[in-house]
Order: C-alpha cells, then structure tokens, then sequence
C-alpha cells in the first residue's frame, strides 16, 4: 500500500520514538516525510490540525506524539495526562479518517493493562479489570486512542493499527527530573551523585545549563544547586530512588521500538491481526473508489457479523523479558562507573510492582527485538554524555 514515495507525516518526530521512527524511515528509502514541532503545530488544536492536513494531505500517519511523563508527574497533572492526550488522538485520528489517510500506526503504552493483569499480559487482558491508579488518566487516554483505531476500522474500513509499547529508552530520551522516567532519572541521578563527589563542578554546570531542574543551571550557587538536587535523591556519592527496588519492569531500546511500528506499518494490516483472510474495504461500507462513506457501515457497528465480536486489536511491543528496578541499578552504576551507594525510599510508591508483556502476537507477524538491556543501559549513558557536551 505504502511505497517510497508516500508521504509519510510522524506526530512527535522530535520525542523518544518519533524521531527513531523517523530515522528507521529514512535508512529503509522512504524520503518523503512530513513533521512539525509543537511551536510549529499545536496537536491539541483542532482548528489547526485540520489546517496541516489540508495542507499537507499525508498518505500514512505516525501518532506518536503525546504528553508524557513518570509516577511523579502523572500524579500531579492527572487532568492534563487525560485531557492533553484525548484532544492529540481525536484531532489527527478524525482528521487522519476524513483527509483519506490509508495507514494509520497509533502509539500507546503497555499501562493500558490492569494492574494485577496475569503476567505476562495479553493483549486480551484489557478491560478486564482496574488500572494502576497513578496512571490511571494516561491509560485511559491510550485505551480510548486504541478503541479509536479499532473503531474506524470496524465502521468504515480504514487499515488503522495501534501498537502498545513496554517502557522505552534510548536516543533523545527525557533526562529532566520532574518529569522523566525511570531509567533516564536514575541514570542523571546516579551521573551527578558522581560528579559531586568527584567535585567536577564545570561537568555538573554543563549539566545544568543543558537541562536545568526546576529552573536551576549550571550558573547558580553551590549550595542551591545542592539543594535543589537533594530534593530527587542526589548527594554526595549517594543516590536514593523511590521505592523498594523489587518492582519487575521490562524495558526496549526505541531504535527496536522504531524498527517493530515500522514493520508493522509497512507490513502489517488490519486484516491480518483480526485473522480476516481477504479484508475488503466493501464488507466495511467503503465506496469501490476508496473513498469513505460516513453514512454506510455494513451490519452491527460496521463489522461482519459472522465474525461475531472485534477487540483487542493492538499489538504488544516489548522484550518479554523483565528485569527488577535495583537489578537496573546495577546496571546504571556499572555504565556510569559510580562507586558510591544507591538506597531505596519505601516510604515512596513503587507502581506497579510487575508489568511484562506477552509479545507472541508480534513474534506472529515477523518481528522480535535485537538489542538487550545490558547494551542497552550502556548505550544510554553514551548518548547522554554526548548530549551534553
């Protein structure tokens, strides 16, 4: 469907998984591709979205643009986490259908499953019970961009396919501590803790001027910068994390998250993951020119009926293999050759205290991870390095 010459519009090119998408694109030939920064294009403006997409008319679109962060932020912007994302995915997803959009890939995240789903989770464990509370609107936001896709697929054809993620890290990841997640922070946390004690202080300024934590640089006085860093953990030789340190997580490098959405955009259809062996947009109320009629949909909500009811339609994106948040620890302080001591706060909440994902669906349709965390963490800290020179 999609060729070289397509073009291909990725929301969110400059974030985690955006601009790997992007750069994945481009080593595969595929040269024509749109992106806007958040200055240049508001998402959550719906006056102006449907401005680019009239402008700029996309063949594909890449929804991976979102409003991010970890525990801490999501508890304290919780109607931001639900409003900001709900206002992202209707604009380009509604925008997306009417400008004849042919291949929508959704990015979500492994949150979306209940909080003692069984492990690993499938993606038929959605819904089935509550949800992690302090991610509770992030989640919800997500399941709803998911049942957007696999709504407009049922009611009017389209080849719309959202993918859910593990926890990713990688290349352009967030380092600022209000609002990273986990592996960035500990890694920051864990790089200055070492740069006090070693007191290279022209190495912690740089660090500061290039991400500022809570509005303090490099250019600020000693002792503020203290204590503006001992509010997230970070002394002298000592780092303290939240938690107890035995939450199990699993964790993918966003250049492997980039390669499976771009395999799955290029190579896999709507068709193929509801077992449909030929998927006609006709079964769907779809006109014969490819246009979409609004006001047809062919049986019960525009699905077949026969094939009795539809869901769980997205795709795990993971490893599936997990690893304990003091087990990364180890491996933070190995990459960053950190000598001091790492302590954990139970008194601060640890998540979910498990949450690995069933990836055989994706193994299903031809893709399976390459680089394991090991490598990973390393490669990590060599790119943060190199960010802040």
């Amino acid at each position: 469907m999609l060729n070289k010459d397509s073009k291909i519009y990725v929301a969110g090119h400059h974030g985690l998984v955006g601009s790997a998408i992007w750069n994945n694109l481009l080593q595969r030939g595929y040269k024509n591709l749109v992106g806007r920064s958040h200055k240049e294009l508001d998402l959550t403006d719906q006056v102006a979205v449907k401005q680019f997409f009239d402008e700029e008319r996309p063949d594909a679109v890449v929804l991976a643009a979102a409003f991010v962060g970890g525990i801490m932020a999501n508890s304290l912007f919780r109607a931001d986490f639900i409003m900001m994302n709900m206002k992202i995915q209707c604009n380009v997803i509604s925008e997306a259908y009417a400008h004849g959009v042919k291949k929508l890939l959704f990015l979500g995240s492994t949150c979306i499953y209940p909080k003692n789903a069984p492990q690993p989770m499938r993606e038929d464990c959605l819904l089935t019970s509550p949800l992690e509370y302090t991610n509770e609107e992030y989640a919800i936001a997500k399941i709803a961009g998911l049942k957007m896709c696999e709504s407009y697929n049922l009611q009017y054809g389209t080849n719309y396919i959202a993918v859910m993620p593990t926890n990713l890290y990688g290349p352009n990841d967030n380092f600022h501590l209000e609002n990273s997640h986990v592996m960035p922070a500990m890694m920051r946390k864990v790089y200055l803790a070492k740069l006090i004690h070693d007191g290279a202080w022209d190495k912690i300024a740089t660090d500061l001027n290039k991400r500022p934590v809570e509005g303090v640089t490099g250019t600020a006085a000693k002792d503020d910068i203290l204590k503006v860093l001992a509010k997230y953990g970070i002394y002298d030789n000592k780092v303290v994390l939240w938690g107890t340190g035995t939450p199990l997580r699993e964790f993918l490098w966003s250049e492997d998250m980039a390669d499976a959405s771009v395999h799955v955009l290029l190579n896999v259809n709507f068709s193929d993951i509801i077992g449909i062996e030929k998927y006609s947009s006709v079964h769907f109320g779809a006109s014969t020119d490819g246009a979409v009629d609004r006001n047809h949909s062919a049986g019960r909500g525009g699905a077949i009926p026969s094939l009795g009811e539809i869901r769980n339609c997205h795709i795990n994106v993971g490893t599936g293999k997990e690893l304990t948040i003091r087990q990364l620890s180890e491996l933070v302080v190995k990459a960053v050759g950190f000598e001091g001591t790492v302590e954990f706060d139970a008194s601060k909440p640890d998540g979910t205290m498990r949450k690995l994902i069933d990836v055989s669906k994706l193994h299903s349709l031809g893709w399976t991870h390459k680089v394991e965390i090991e490598e990973g963490v390393q490669k990590l800290f060599n790119w943060y390095q190199e960010s802040i020179k």
